[in-house]
């Protein structure tokens, strides 16, 4: 984040006090990195951030095993078993990737 500030030099203010005027602040840029710690000040925005993954995993989970369900149930024999080993489904990891990130 860049911030500005309007600072007066030791020039500046000794210059004012010859002429008798008021003293003319100058514009400073400064660079400020802001750092969040949302579990060290108990936010609960990570719980809820959280529980929101943990339901779209689920129901990502649920969608492939109901296209594995109709994959299977629509074809007949050995055409079944070839379209089950075809079907990749990626084991749910529920609540890990929001603690890696709070």
């Amino acid at each position: 984040m860049i911030l500005y500030d309007l600072r007066y030099s030791a020039r500046t203010l000794t210059d004012a006090a010859r002429q008798s005027r008021r003293p003319q602040p100058r514009k400073v840029r400064r660079t400020v990195a802001i750092y969040s710690f949302p579990r060290h000040q108990r936010d609960r925005s990570v719980a809820e951030w959280s529980a929101t993954e943990e339901r779209r995993a689920r129901q990502r989970l649920r969608a492939q095993v109901g296209a594995l369900l109709r994959m299977v149930n629509s074809t007949a024999g050995e055409l079944a078993l070839d379209a089950v080993d075809t079907m990749d489904i990626v084991p749910a990891r529920h609540r890990r990737g929001s603690l890696w990130l709070a």
